[in-house]
């Protein structure tokens, strides 16, 4: 005869497996009982057909109790029977029944330790259980015979994550998103996880020396990336207090000016992050922003951008504040080469230029005119966007 045992939970179904704490209805099929065969003289038994027969029966009428006193009966007649053990443990397990469901899971593996869906189920069940550092051992050996196993990685990451061992439940969401790339309960815990990396590792920067300049560095970048840059003004000025002279200091500090439009601040720590470091391109370029911003001194504006451009060849962010600066001075003949860099990340530039291309022959004023106004309304556009998508530094 053909038993069915329970696998672990398809990864379809797993956000819902979770939820209610059970497995999947789903079943496959192992392998006849020939497969083991100190138990194959049991399972012709035909007392074994008709309890297993019944216990089917039930279970699909969702009569549990009823399915779960079949599989009782089936293991008095053949006590050595291991998918017996596999499909009682997993109707205890999907009834929350977990001090059972372990019980008996184990029972089966004592009986057949070979039994890889019981070891993957021995798993979900200690962990359902709460009962983290047990839970590890049954789900690792089940990794181990089948890499590939998408349910058991994934109940595995979940309880190193418990476990707070996050760097290797790191490793083994990376392995499932690898193979299941728009799973996106993946993707969330991955992110979670390196949340938890993140915090770990800043934790221990904070604890070595909470008045670091590091430790506020931290502290400004967290207000930051929340936007709020008056708070984070108030770390890295300390920061700044702490090392004037240690390159980044400056920059971060005239970083947050930039953000609020302080141009005369910003412009001054820029200033003193280049006297410390002169091949900071960020720096450089943005002191030419601000005159843009400002409308002032655009020939000033763009001997910044150039210098910027000259150590950071591949500072796109720079090249549209170049472009309003040749077209503020009147410098239309060198955009080409502009519109060919930009047209590179910005499709709808494609089509100013091949304009261009097809106009540089003739140069009425105004077509001149015409070209200019065109070009500085959709500068001024793009410059506004392109500040407000800038990743904070």
């Amino acid at each position: 005869m053909r038993w069915c045992l329970f696998s672990a939970p398809n990864p379809i179904r797993f956000a819902k497996v979770i939820c209610g704490c059970a497995l999947a209805s789903s079943i496959s099929i192992f392998p006849l009982l020939a497969a083991y065969p100190q138990a194959e003289p049991d399972a012709n038994d035909p007392r074994i057909v008709q309890l297993y027969a019944g216990a089917k029966a039930a279970e699909q009428s969702g009569d549990m109790a009823g399915a779960i006193s079949k599989y009782k009966s089936i293991l008095e007649v053949a006590p050595r029977l291991g998918p017996a053990y596999n499909n009682l443990g997993a109707l205890y397990l999907k009834q929350h029944e977990y001090p059972q469901a372990i019980a008996t899971l184990k029972q089966g593996l004592k009986v057949y330790p070979t039994m890889y869906s019981a070891s993957v189920l021995l798993g979900i069940a200690y962990y359902e259980a709460g009962e983290y550092t047990e839970a590890r051992q049954p789900l690792e050996a089940a990794i181990r015979k089948n890499p590939k196993d998408n349910n058991a990685e994934l109940y595995l990451a979940k309880d190193l994550v418990k476990l707070r061992n996050f760097g290797l439940a790191a490793a083994h969401l990376q392995e499932l998103a690898k193979r299941e790339p728009k799973d996106q309960e993946i993707w969330y815990m991955l992110g979670n996880v390196y949340i938890q990396l993140s915090e770990e590792a800043l934790a221990k920067v904070d604890a070595i020396d909470p008045n670091s300049v590091l430790s506020h560095q931290i502290r400004g970048d967290i207000m930051s990336s929340m936007k709020n840059f008056d708070g984070a003004l108030v770390e890295y000025k300390k920061a700044v207090d702490i090392a004037p002279n240690q390159t980044g200091t400056h920059y971060k500090l005239g970083n947050a000016y930039w953000q609020l439009d302080d141009w005369a601040d910003a412009t001054a720590q820029f200033q003193a992050e280049l006297t410390n470091d002169p091949g900071n391109c960020d720096a450089q370029w943005k002191l030419g922003n601000i005159l843009l911003e400002q409308h002032l001194r655009p020939e000033e504006a763009l001997d910044d951008i150039n210098r910027a451009l000259q150590t950071c060849p591949y500072l796109m962010e720079a090249r549209p504040d170049r472009a309003t600066a040749l077209i503020r001075l009147n410098r239309y003949e060198k955009l080409c080469q502009i519109f060919k860099w930009l047209s590179k990340l910005i499709p709808k530039i494609r089509a100013y230029t091949s304009c261009w291309r097809r106009h540089t022959a003739v140069w009425g004023e105004q077509r001149r005119r015409t070209r200019k106004c065109l070009l500085l309304g959709s500068w001024n556009k793009m410059r506004a966007q392109r500040k407000q998508n800038t990743p904070k530094r």
